[in-house]
């Protein structure tokens, strides 16, 4: 793998002068009056996904030079040995290889490609745990006596599974209920306790390890609620998605998944940490949701850089963040089964690409993983839309539209396109206003993805094209977007909290530390 740091290349230092004597001062609306062809050029189709990027303050010279860029830093190489399972996540000597878990069976893959011979056993092993998975998800479907399944987890074993099941809630079998808890705030699981009963609850404890203290905190309270509700036959009432075989069976758990330590948390949803969303949706919809995902993989394997939408993104991504220094991007998903859709993003992103130093440890010295943030349509209109409108700051939106409905109430589907659509133009035309107040500066940049059908399929691709788009702008900045060792610190510190809110000790605490904890004991 021969890769280089995007700063360190003849192309980035080629973007600076563009951006300093164009780029700028480049207006969208003037490259629509120039261009009748623009919309051509910078909208594509890629698998399940109509992409248009013709409102970004991008033209034909700056992608050009941004292809450039990704072919000089190395991408094509980095890509390959990810698909090749080298160990990429080279902090913690890991292959990173969550597209593996949509990849078909070996009997099934195209002859030419070798590469996948390196992982052979590893997606034998896939496959095995993937039909395992599907066949109790089916049973579970099948057990009228259950009707609700209670997830337990956080991170990614919660984000991925909840918005997935959310999203495709048009899916889910009849009779049953899918909650999810994450939170160690005992409110949240309470509620949920609440809407249970003993006797037909299925409880599934998310954690690689079986260690995690949030996870494991609110396992525990489950079993206490359930032991004390006169629940019995702990085997059949919980499951357990884990390496930690043998601590979920000292839990009671007889029923165990596991997965690997090549899938991130954030790219887990495709393995067993999906058991949730294979019950809702069943076997075949959860093979449809994989298929989807593997179709973008190949696109994002094989299309030429100019024409494959992964590319594009995270090269737009690094043009925003690193020469127009925009700070966040804003995820505006006109479909409300995708409420979870941009915390999921959140995570994915942010957790992946938030880091200060690059692959060697070096201090960086440019921006890299913007703040993900965002609504629903319509509901976002009413809130922080005016910020995005009229608000000081810039703020690139990437919004996410479905052309088919799936209820027939008459006009509301209509009226949703409509008012994305004008979204996205108002952004961009903005309206001149000699009082200053109605004042629409305009010109401010969007993405629009658009679905035909919100299906296991398309969710899958969405989700697929995402994790690309990170591995894109993240390889170009140098980082190694597959470790996470942000939340090490204050999971160290909280266990050391937790002694000293029972004591009171505050010896050697900072001293608005040791207030709080006054506080807090009184």
């Amino acid at each position: 793998m021969n890769t280089t740091r995007c700063d360190r290349t003849p192309a980035w230092r080629a973007l600076q002068t563009l951006f300093d004597t164009a780029g700028r001062a480049f207006d969208v609306r003037e490259a629509f009056a120039a261009d009748p062809k623009r919309f051509g050029a910078f909208s594509q189709s890629a698998p399940h996904i109509f992409a248009d990027l013709s409102k970004n303050l991008i033209d034909e010279a700056t992608q050009t030079l941004l292809l450039d860029l990704a072919q000089q830093s190395g991408l094509q190489s980095h890509r390959e040995a990810m698909f090749a399972g080298e160990k990429i996540n080279n902090t913690e000597h890991r292959a990173v290889m969550h597209w593996l878990l949509r990849n078909p069976p070996l009997a099934l893959m195209n002859k030419g490609r070798e590469d996948i011979q390196n992982v052979a056993n590893e997606l034998t092993e896939v496959h095995a745990t993937l039909d395992a998975m599907l066949a109790y998800a089916e049973v579970v479907r099948a057990d009228a006596a259950i009707t609700d399944v209670v997830n337990i987890g956080i991170g990614g074993s919660d984000l991925g599974p909840q918005m997935a099941v959310l999203a495709l809630d048009e899916y889910v079998t009849p009779g049953k209920r899918f909650h999810f808890v994450s939170n160690v705030d005992g409110h949240e699981l309470a509620a949920v306790l609440k809407k249970v009963k003993v006797e037909s609850t299925l409880f599934l404890i998310a954690s690689k390890t079986f260690t995690t203290i949030e996870t494991m905190t609110n396992a525990h309270s489950a079993k206490a609620w359930f032991d004390a509700k006169g629940g019995t036959n702990v085997a059949r009432h919980f499951a357990a998605l884990t390496t930690n075989v043998a601590a979920a069976n000292a839990f009671g758990i007889s029923t165990t998944f596991g997965f690997w330590d090549w899938v991130g948390g954030r790219y887990s949803v495709w393995s067993a940490i999906g058991l949730p969303l294979a019950m809702a949706i069943g076997a075949q919809g959860f093979r449809e949701f994989l298929a989807g995902a593997h179709d973008m993989d190949e696109h994002f394997r094989t299309a030429p850089l100019a024409q494959n939408l992964p590319v594009r993104l995270g090269l737009l991504d690094v043009w925003y963040r690193n020469f127009h220094k925009f700070t966040s991007r804003s995820v505006a998903p006109y479909h409300c089964a995708l409420k979870r859709y941009p915390a999921y993003l959140q995570q994915l992103e942010m957790e992946s690409n938030g880091k200060q130093v690059d692959a060697h440890g070096e201090a960086l010295p440019y921006g890299t993983s913007p703040v993900i943030w965002g609504e629903p349509g319509t509901n976002g209109q009413h809130a922080y839309f005016q910020m995005l409108h009229q608000g000081t700051d810039v703020v690139p939106v990437e919004f996410v539209a479905v052309k088919k409905a799936k209820h027939s109430l008459p006009g509301h589907h209509t009226l949703l396109l409509a008012n994305v659509l004008a979204q996205a133009q108002a952004l961009m035309l903005g309206k001149a206003d000699a009082g200053g107040h109605k004042n629409f500066p305009g010109n401010r940049p969007s993405s629009f993805l658009l679905l035909d059908e919100l299906s296991p399929t398309t969710l899958g691709a969405l989700i697929a094209l995402q994790e690309h788009r990170v591995f894109v702008s993240g390889s170009l900045w140098g980082i190694n977007s597959f470790d996470q060792w942000g939340v090490e610190l204050g999971k160290v510190l909280a266990k050391e909290v937790q002694a000293r809110l029972g004591s009171g000790d505050a010896t050697g605490l900072d001293g608005s530390t040791a207030g709080l904890l006054a506080k807090l004991r009184t």
